[in-house]
């Protein structure tokens, strides 16, 4: 079992820039991949980001050149840095894990909310 904390969120103006933490437990992280997912009000989820167990990353052409995703298995981390915000990245920021690289889903975090104002 794997358990994801997110930290990290919070208001920006737009051009702004905040970094997103998400702190796992458990002693498979190594092996798991993982994706920051976003949901903004009335909208569906989405994929922004994935970084796999060998540390390929994957972005949504929506945050691209924008969104680093990071992890650190020292740490059992994993960070998504976002730059030059916009008021359409506002949405609840969700961490992510499992055994797809492409789709990581059986482990979630509770969310947190970035709010970027124009």
């Amino acid at each position: 079992q794997v358990q994801l904390v997110e930290s990290g969120g919070g208001l920006v103006q737009a051009g702004g820039s905040l970094r997103l933490s998400c702190a796992a437990s458990g002693s498979m992280f190594i092996f798991i991949n993982f994706g920051w997912y976003r949901q903004a009000p009335g909208k569906q989820r989405e994929l922004v980001a994935t970084i796999s167990s060998a540390g390929s990353t994957n972005y949504a052409d929506s945050v691209k050149g924008r969104f680093t995703i990071s992890r650190d298995n020292a740490k059992n981390s994993v960070s998504l840095q976002m730059n030059s915000l916009k008021p359409e990245d506002t949405a609840e920021y969700y961490c992510a894990g499992g055994y797809s690289a492409g789709y990581p889903t059986e482990y979630w975090g509770k969310g947190t909310l970035v709010t970027v104002s124009s």
